[in-house]
């Protein structure tokens, strides 16, 4: 196709034929290459001797659930090393380091298949956003404890018919005396079963001149009187979301995040953190460690290919991720390049255990291939869900292509 046959979107302010030899301003991506300071080997060995410690006993198949799998005593262990809330003030229970060496201690945790999934939502978005734009009612009373591992957070985003269509979400908040009263549902809710508290996008004012207006954030007890939550059982009989109901939950003013009505900037910020981290390209991870394992020694040259084909993939899906976090790091809201990791990591995801399905010789029963086949077989039923949690792939390429000039 011609480049001055490519239209904008119609439905977009500038419809227009591009001129050939042109092109139209766009977004310059931010993805320079960040070099780890001095001293992260030291903190990446003293990590992985941690682990070796604490996870001796955990099989391949529970390894490879990844931020998914679900310990809290873990989460207490890692929280007594100071490896939760890394980067936060003191005066908040963080340990005021910076962001590279959160970086090493999540890309280990995650590659050695550690179960973080108790605290996982609350380090990685939740305790920033309360950082950020929290009441200091808020901050005192959640990031302590979410830095020691004993306070867990979920996500209220979407809601039923309002699933990647965030802007439908019908959920309200209505002013009363001292606070808030929230009715609606959530759905899709990830760690509900463990989780304490939520922070729940939801609609404060009826009318609002855009779609994305009238929205507020409000931290929300789920324990608190008219919250029901149940968990969803998935196609392998795990249970990792569900749905929460509200009826007439009183919510005080200082759960408030940030100011009423600024729900949706903070959410695209939250997003970021969100998207960008090496759980977004490491969830298949484990099968990529038991491919290598299981053929070391023999000469294959289909699986040689094969793992110079993913360890390029990962590799360079990690310079682009320590891009993006060293941005967050220093103020940015790298969100379009959050958008890009988080997609092309999700088609890795994808990608790994098909590719491994369609290479190996399935029909050998060689012990040491048993681990292999059983992690094979665990995430090509859970792979599908990589491209829908964080948003849709749809989604991110819609938010790539209005970045770029093209919607």
């Amino acid at each position: 196709m011609k480049l001055s046959s490519v239209r904008r979107n119609p439905g977009s302010l500038a419809a227009e034929t591009f001129i050939p030899g042109t092109l139209p301003t766009v977004h310059r991506f931010n993805l320079s290459p960040v070099t780890l300071p001095p001293g992260s080997q030291a903190l990446r060995q003293e990590v992985r001797t941690f682990l070796t410690e604490e996870l001796g006993a955990i099989t391949p198949v529970e390894r490879a659930k990844s931020w998914f799998g679900c310990d809290p005593a873990f989460s207490r262990k890692l929280g007594a090393q100071g490896w939760i809330g890394m980067t936060w003030p003191k005066e908040y229970g963080g340990h005021e380091r910076p962001a590279s060496d959160r970086y090493i201690v999540i890309e280990e945790l995650l590659t050695a298949g550690a179960p973080v999934g108790a605290h996982w939502i609350a380090d990685r978005q939740s305790g920033p956003l309360i950082l950020n734009y929290g009441s200091p009612a808020a901050k005192a009373a959640f990031l302590p404890g979410i830095a020691a591992g004993e306070v867990y957070f979920c996500i209220g985003m979407s809601e039923p018919n309002a699933g990647s269509d965030l802007a439908a979400i019908r959920t309200t908040a209505e002013r009363v005396d001292g606070g808030w009263t929230v009715n609606g549902a959530k759905l899709w809710t990830t760690n509900i079963a463990e989780a304490h508290q939520m922070i729940a996008l939801v609609r404060t004012e009826k009318a609002s001149e855009t779609r994305h207006g009238g929205m507020s954030q409000l931290i929300i007890d789920l324990n608190a009187e008219g919250v029901t939550r149940n968990t969803i059982m998935d196609h392998q009989s795990e249970r990792h979301f569900g749905e929460v109901h509200f009826d007439n939950v009183f919510v005080a003013d200082d759960m408030v995040v940030g100011q009423p009505g600024a729900g949706w900037a903070q959410v695209n910020a939250e997003l970021a953190l969100e998207r960008s981290g090496p759980e977004r390209y490491l969830s298949s991870y484990r099968l990529y460690e038991e491919l290598v394992l299981s053929h070391r020694g023999r000469h294959d040259p289909a699986i040689e290919q094969l793992v110079g084909e993913l360890t390029a993939r990962l590799w360079t899906l990690r310079q682009m991720s320590v891009s993006v976090s060293h941005s967050i790091g220093t103020g940015d809201n790298p969100t379009i390049e959050a958008a890009i990791v988080k997609d092309l990591g999700a088609t890795l995801e994808q990608d790994l255990p098909a590719l491994v399905q369609a290479t190996i010789d399935d029909s050998s029963d060689a012990p040491e291939r048993k681990d292999l086949l059983e992690v094979m077989e665990y995430l090509l039923l859970f792979s599908p869900i990589f491209s829908l949690r964080g948003g849709t792939r749809e989604i991110l390429r819609g938010i790539i292509a209005r970045e770029i000039g093209l919607r």
